[in-house]
């Protein structure tokens, strides 16, 4: 579940990566925002999908508000589970500051059950392993 803070402004585009422990993009998980011609405010993750695009229509959804809250389902494959891999949340809003890591969870038994803050336009995220 991703919490967004009380922000003014349009709807945030947010891209959740998984990451190595070099903090290299690995793979594209989910991201909120559907027009591509935003993508590109993304900017580091863009780098990533323009070196390596994939079809991520069936991991995009709506982009999220100010106040607003996000439920979501990501498959995280098991084997990345407390290997040195995080999760990175990065965002950006039309006009207004981008985030490289507006959260990050380290994919380790303690960070997956802990809520973690968001340090831009998302207040805190927390999973649930199902």
């Amino acid at each position: 579940m991703l919490q967004m803070s009380n922000y003014v402004g349009e709807g945030a585009y947010i891209v959740v990566s998984l990451v190595n422990a070099k903090g290299a993009y690995e793979k594209t998980l989910y991201v909120m925002g559907d027009d591509k011609k935003w993508y590109k405010t993304l900017k580091e993750w863009h780098k990533f999908y323009s070196k390596k695009p994939a079809n991520i229509s069936a991991i995009t959804g709506a982009s999220v508000t100010g106040g607003d809250r996000s439920i979501t389902t990501i498959e995280i494959d098991d084997a990345k589970i407390n290997s040195g891999y995080k999760l990175r949340f990065e965002s950006a809003v039309e006009d207004q500051k981008y985030h490289t890591i507006d959260a990050e969870i380290p994919l380790t038994s303690e960070g997956i059950a802990s809520k973690t803050e968001g340090k831009g336009y998302i207040r805190y995220v927390r999973l649930n392993k199902i």
